[in-house]
């Protein structure tokens, strides 16, 4: 570290940190160290001594290398004399994870470009050896290692196609096990730990393009659903000097488990976190890097699945295990008691020890190894709300950090060795602030003025509610108003919904869901409401009375919450809109179907409308297979009731939807026709999920939203 400083006082100038922008920093890793990027000058600082930041590349000195583009991301090695600049990317699948690389060496200043033999813009997850020696990176399906001093470029897999796909994942890994970067470099350099996905077997789900030529064209995209096998999964590991490869013998059939998490222990073994096909076990295994061997450490089974990361938390490629007290274990995160805690694991299985013992759902956000402090985020009282969290390994005493005064909803920024934080706090009634903090006492490091707590500037105002089912459940709901709201009249209500297992919508912030809020200052209110099976901090009760039933229950529950908020004096029954997105979208469908006598008007975006025709991973860990839950998929998929419309339907849908298929859209078209069901509908050529692209899209979609709720259903109290 002092190294690391000294070689940048003596090549950079100084910085001031007045104008940093919290949201831009960047934490180097191993220290307590961050980055910004302020007009193309890279600026490190010491969060002990941020009066001044020291610039290690400028402009200049970019601009003198023939570096050309925006700076995405930086990747540093281990001692930070040496960078990567990641720029001109192209998206894959949801994020743009492909582009280009630029080596730097801070010594110097000096740079240049990577890979400059392979494609533009096709390189991906580049990282460097922990020697120094050189840089591995994919591009186009194979792992290449390219020595730094020589310029050497050598291919470490020449099998890569599209199908074959090296040290990167296919579509459904990516979207629904969050995993992208697809190797680990081991501790000495010396060789890389990569997954090989064979695809061959998966068929492709063609999507057509009319627009963009003379003649349409269609896109493949391997995509396994529901009651496919998945893709052949397995890992090796590459000798970087012999280029050899040997694999790991992890048991069970390839094509018929997830190989879902990978990390070196040390420089001879690989810890492998595999899941069945059912998601219903997990089990950790330990490999011998050269023999193959792989030993059980660990395994856990469930009666519905298993969750190995944190599904709602949106992070790729996390390890589901931290490793402590010297590597001699590791903890792991667990519902199977009722609540999601953490434990401590011996690296050989034979002890387990629960580490949160409180009756409150615990989620792992960091560690400091120093102290053994494990942070994590809970909510005991308020499953709205987010706070930080703190047990230590040794006392198992447990605190809040997050400080009284910050209710609502806290979001952290952890460094990389537990010790420091960015802050961000906000609730439904006051705007959004941020700070950087020293966990330890959740000290206030930056800015150094006060705390400042608005309120939103916003033409309308929020509340929190609750509402008890008939059913006995109770359900948590965010409730939107006009600011000249009078109790004594009625009020059209639009209830936004999504209800699955992958997010919470009733969440302690301080802005409404955005194609709605333009109607509430008109005369609208706006509701959100979690049901069973969403991941709010509820137990696992809540989350998982959802498995084999989504679609089912998740409907129910909305619906006889929408019954309760209607018996409200202020609103008005005759006129209920609902809207949702994806799986909102289906709930939409689901609702406005079997409810019509609460739901009037209906806005389903991207709906899936069969639940045999999304993929195999999500619809399975939630739904079983389809060959042992057949009834339920019937039950559960919107077009099953397509014939029950009696409101006022807008269905909308991008051709290029390469997550729900447009075939959703189809399918349920032609029910509705079947039926002699009148409708409206709006397709967007070749737009994805997010139906964004495009000149002039999103004030397209948002008008045609906005005019459609306008007529169907006019805002104003009577």
């Amino acid at each position: 570290m002092k190294k690391f400083f000294f070689l940048l006082l003596l090549i950079c100038s100084n910085v001031f940190a007045q104008d940093i922008d919290i949201d831009q920093l960047n934490w180097l890793p191993n220290s307590n160290s961050f980055w910004v990027n302020s007009q193309d000058n890279i600026i490190v600082y010491d969060v002990n001594k941020l009066k001044q930041g020291t610039t290690i590349l400028s402009n200049t000195q970019l601009k003198n290398s023939g570096f050309s583009g925006e700076i995405e991301q930086l990747v540093w090695n281990n001692d930070k004399t040496k960078v990567l600049l990641y720029t001109n990317s192209k998206k894959v699948w949801r994020a743009n994870t492909k582009g280009d690389y630029w080596f730097f060496d801070l010594k110097t200043g000096k740079g240049r470009q990577l890979g400059t033999s392979l494609e533009k813009s096709s390189l991906m997850f580049a990282k460097f050896s922990s020697d120094n020696e050189n840089v591995a990176y994919v591009s186009k399906h194979n792992i290449y290692v390219e020595n730094l001093n020589s310029a050497k470029i050598t291919p470490l897999t020449t099998d890569g196609t599209d199908k074959i796909i090296n040290g990167t994942f296919d579509w459904v890994y990516e979207e629904e096990l969050a995993a992208r970067d697809g190797f680990r470099w081991n501790p000495d350099g010396k060789s890389i730990a990569f997954w090989r996905v064979d695809a061959s077997e998966t068929k492709f789900h063609l999507m057509i393009n009319n627009t963009d030529a003379l003649y349409p064209f269609t896109i493949p995209v391997e995509y396994p659903k529901a009651g496919e096998k998945p893709s052949s999964v397995k890992i090796g590991v590459i000798d970087i000097a012999s280029l050899k490869t040997n694999w790991l013998n992890i048991p069970g059939a390839p094509d018929n488990n997830y190989l879902v998490r990978m990390e070196w222990m040390n420089n001879q073994s690989v810890m492998v976190v595999q899941l069945n096909r059912n998601q219903n076990q997990a089990s950790i295994y330990k490999c011998d890097a050269k023999s193959g061997e792989a030993s059980l450490i660990y395994q856990e089974k469930s009666d519905s699945w298993i969750d190995v990361f944190d599904i709602s938390a949106g992070e790729y490629d996390v390890f589901s295990c931290q490793f402590v007290d010297n590597g001699k274990a590791f903890l792991w995160s667990s519902d199977a008691d009722g609540w999601m805690h953490i434990y401590k694991i011996s690296i050989d299985g034979k002890k387990k020890e629960l580490i949160t013992t409180e009756n409150f759902d615990a989620y792992f956000k960091a560690y400091n190894e120093k102290t053994k402090s494990v942070y994590f985020i809970a909510s005991p009282t308020d499953a709205t709300q987010r706070y930080l969290y703190e047990t230590n390994l040794d006392s198992k005493k447990t605190k809040r950090v997050t400080p009284k005064e910050f209710e609502g909803t806290n979001e952290y920024r952890f460094s990389t060795n537990g010790e420091y934080a960015t802050h961000k706090n906000s609730n439904i009634n006051r705007n959004s602030n941020k700070r950087l903090v020293a966990l330890s006492g959740h000290k206030k490091i930056f800015p150094e003025t006060a705390d400042s707590f608005t309120k939103p500037n916003r033409n309308y105002s929020m509340e929190k509610f609750k509402v008890t089912t008939v059913d006995g459940i109770e359900i948590d709901g965010i409730m939107a108003k006009p600011l000249n709201f009078d109790p004594s009249k009625k009020y059209p209500v639009f209830f936004y919904v999504y209800g699955e297992p992958m997010a919470t919508v009733a969440n302690d912030e301080p802005y409404f869901y955005g194609l709605i809020t333009p109607l509430i200052p008109a005369g609208y209110i706006g509701i959100a409401m979690d049901n069973r099976g969403t991941p709010a901090m509820k137990g696992t009760k809540w989350r998982k009375s959802i498995y084999k039933n989504i679609g089912i229950i998740n409907t129910h529950d909305q619906a006889m919450a929408a019954k309760e908020v209607l018996k409200w004096n202020f609103i008005d029954s005759d006129k209920v809109a609902i809207h949702g997105w994806s799986g909102g979208g289906a709930m939409t469908l689901n609702l406005m179907f079997q409810f019509p006598e609460i739901y009037k008007t209906g806005i389903a975006i991207a709906a899936v409308t069969d639940q045999h025709f999304y993929d195999n991973i999500y619809t399975e860990r939630y739904m079983g297979l389809p060959s042992e839950n057949e009834a339920n998929y019937t039950k559960a998929s919107p077009v099953t009731y397509a014939k029950n419309l009696k409101g006022n339907l807008l269905y909308i849908h991008g051709t290029g939807d390469d997550n729900v298929h447009y075939k959703n859209a189809e399918v349920l078209i032609n029910e509705l026709i079947k039926y002699d069901k009148m409708f409206n509908l709006m397709i967007y050529p070749n737009r994805t999920h997010d139906i964004s692209e495009g000149e002039g899209t999103s004030k397209h979609l948002f008008d045609t939203f906005i005019n459609y709720i306008k007529e169907k259903s006019p805002p104003g109290a009577k």
